[in-house]
């Protein structure tokens, strides 16, 4: 938080109401919200999936589907025009050019068949009508401005060639592209890990000083506003409950709601450390190396090493917790371990060496190997029902099972995981994230496995909907003896279930151990650094692990 705030309104929001119609049905997602934003000044919309944040984002600019989304009541002023009534000249002037956007999946946000140069450079000719020329080294500057390292290099580059964090700087570069006055940010760093989240957040404040910007900063990370905000607009069912400086709002909560969104973090213990349990699965020199293929005759010049000679050993009853950043190799190791990539290096599972079975060999053991996945809306087909999606698995190891019985299993699972039996004839899309990875829970848990690989199982959830997750997986893990191997960059979720870690680093181990020594007492730069990251992001300088 610096730079200098101005006392009067850049924007300013009064009796703001977003009704989103279907059919017959109208729904109020947003009811008449007002705040304001000084010049030089963020405020942070917080609150859970579904409070209604980003709609009120998204109606600054009118990108809301229209007309199916409309404005009962309210003025969205800026520039002393009313923007809900501005014609569509008046909006493409102010987009872009005084007010732009990031949004929360740079992914999905930027074009996969255009390169970098392309995109950041289709805003500058747009806007500014600026020829090849300029628009081109307007790019670069801007590639440096947010810390894209060798820009030249990464001109040609497409949005899957990057990281995440490269990915968002991208976006923030053409946002800043026409040096606007507001920046909406909406979830600007949920989907980064913590080390490129801290520097984000850093390079978002440095050039809120630089420019003397205004921000919109939205998110349901309570920890992040701390550092960035200078006030705070705390929103449920549509409506803003609580607002103040900052520090107000983190020291003397005045809203229920928003003592709830304070207090949910997971909490709770892990199992205790048990070095003598059955050892579930077990790697020696484990390695994946993909080959890098050039030329005509596409010869094998050199290869990527996604794991490069890792040992793991998981326990029943108990969580190893895989950490590190985007492209340490995590996901890897598991999907290697599980046997759903090839891999090199001894891989027992309770005894018994598989990595030499094939595909079909390995099927067996499926049922006592399950795999619950970062998106539970991706793994969750959209096109069955909660029964068929549960029922798939039972189909294929137990065949002998009638459709009653099916039925009876799939009721028992629902309930252990906390959803009600007759949502079994519902979809996924009628569920929040938090139900859907309960569905992707209850679909690895009803063929009783023993191991279980969670990759990344929360980092899509609001924090309070975290802190349920992770009591269900401890509770499950207790109940079952069940050996988890969890993989996360969400280093707080991983303190709360873990109770032994490998950090990994360029599909290396740089440091393994009990939990506690890992959290406390950490022996490498890298280690001390994802620490600072997540429990404390202002210890992060920029740089201090590269993005």
């Amino acid at each position: 938080m610096s730079g200098a705030v101005s006392e009067t309104p850049l924007l300013y929001i009064r009796d703001l109401s977003v009704a989103f119609t279907q059919g017959p049905q109208e729904t109020l997602a947003v009811d008449r919200v007002s705040f304001d934003i000084a010049k030089g000044e963020t405020v942070a919309l917080v609150g859970e999936s579904g409070s209604g944040k980003s709609v009120t984002a998204l109606s600054v600019l009118k990108l809301l589907p229209y007309p199916a989304a409309s404005h009962p009541t309210g003025r969205i002023i800026y520039g002393g025009k009313d923007l809900l009534s501005a014609s569509d000249d008046e909006l493409r002037k102010a987009r872009g050019n005084e007010i732009s956007m990031i949004f929360q999946e740079p992914m999905t946000s930027l074009n996969p068949l255009h390169t970098i140069e392309k995109q950041i450079g289709e805003v500058l000719k747009l806007h500014r009508g600026m020829g090849e020329n300029a628009a081109r080294a307007r790019t670069l500057e801007l590639m440096n401005q947010v810390g894209i390292r060798d820009p030249e290099k990464r001109l040609s580059s497409y949005p899957h060639q990057l990281s995440g964090g490269q990915r968002q700087r991208v976006m923030i570069a053409m946002a800043l592209a026409n040096e606007p006055n507001l920046l909406i940010a909406d979830e600007p760093t949920t989907a980064l890990d913590v080390t490129v989240q801290a520097q984000i957040l850093e390079l978002l404040a440095r050039l809120r000083k630089e420019n003397g910007m205004s921000m919109l900063f939205i998110t349901h990370d309570l920890g992040i506003v701390r550092k960035v905000a200078d006030r705070v607009c705390v929103m449920t069912g549509g409506k803003i409950v609580e607002s103040g400086p900052t520090k107000d709002i983190f020291e003397n909560p005045q809203h229920a709601y928003t003592r709830h969104l304070l207090a949910a973090e997971p909490k709770g213990e892990p199992p205790a450390l048990d070095t003598s349990a059955e050892t579930v699965i077990k790697g020696d020199d484990v390695k994946v190396w993909f080959p890098v293929k050039k030329g005509f005759l596409r010869r094998t010049v050199d290869h990527v090493k996604g794991v490069d000679g890792v040992d793991i050993t998981v326990r029943a009853g108990q969580t190893l917790g895989v950490v590190g950043e985007s492209g340490s190799g995590k996901t890897t190791l598991g999907l290697a371990l599980s046997r759903m990539i090839s891999s090199k290096g001894e891989i027992r599972y309770r005894g018994e060496n598989i990595d030499t079975r094939s595909f079909r060999e390995m099927r067996p053991l499926r049922r006592e190997m399950q795999i619950v996945f970062q998106d539970p809306y991706g793994s969750l087909s959209p096109r069955m029902s909660v029964a068929e999606i549960i029922q798939e698995g039972l189909k294929i190891h137990e065949p002998g099972l009638s459709a009653t019985e099916r039925d009876r299993v799939v009721v028992d699972v629902l309930q252990e995981v906390g959803l009600k039996p007759e949502t079994r004839f519902r979809y996924p899309h009628e569920f929040s994230g938090g139900q859907r990875q309960r569905i992707a829970i209850a679909r690895a848990m009803v063929l009783k496995p023993r191991f279980v690989m969670l990759d990344e199982p929360t980092s899509a959830l609001d924090m309070s909907v975290q802190a349920q997750v992770v009591d269900l997986l401890r509770d499950l893990q207790k109940r079952h003896n069940l050996a988890y191997l969890f993989i996360s960059h969400d280093l707080k979720v991983v303190k709360a279930l873990a109770n032994e870690v490998i950090v990994m680093r360029a599909g290396k181990v740089v440091e393994a151990g009990p939990a506690e020594q890992i959290f406390n007492h950490p022996k490498t730069d890298y280690t001390r650094a994802l620490m600072a990251a997540a429990f404390d992001i202002e210890a992060v300088p920029g740089g201090v692990v590269a993005d």
